[in-house]
């Protein structure tokens, strides 16, 4: 396994999907957390770039996972959606999330 680089987290109200990848875009992790897995999770993992939509929920765990030794960066719904591959869920938006932290500046 790789040395995850960038993570996406999709937020929700109590499963929340986390995919992750390495420097040359491959998956490496695809796993659902509940809202109290999250900072466990996260304090595990080696510092990283993290990417959320941005919302109200987003701002709250962005400086708890931030506290955390992560590069958090909270990316507008408007640019992850063009990143949506497949049907909509969760797991595809973290996906794109993922993928939307590479890709915009």
């Amino acid at each position: 396994m790789s040395e995850i680089i960038t993570v996406g987290l999709d937020l929700a109200k109590n499963v929340f999907q986390v995919y992750g990848a390495d420097a040359s875009g491959r998956t490496e992790l695809r796993k659902k957390l509940r809202r109290d897995q999250v900072l466990a999770f996260f304090s595990q993992l080696q510092p990283c770039v993290v990417a959320m939509e941005a919302c109200g929920g987003a701002h709250f765990w962005g400086r708890e996972i931030g506290k955390l030794g992560h590069d958090v960066r909270l990316i507008p719904p408007a640019y992850v959606k063009p990143f949506v591959k497949r049907q909509k869920n969760d797991a595809a938006d973290a996906e794109a999330i993922c993928e939307a932290a590479v890709t915009v500046p």
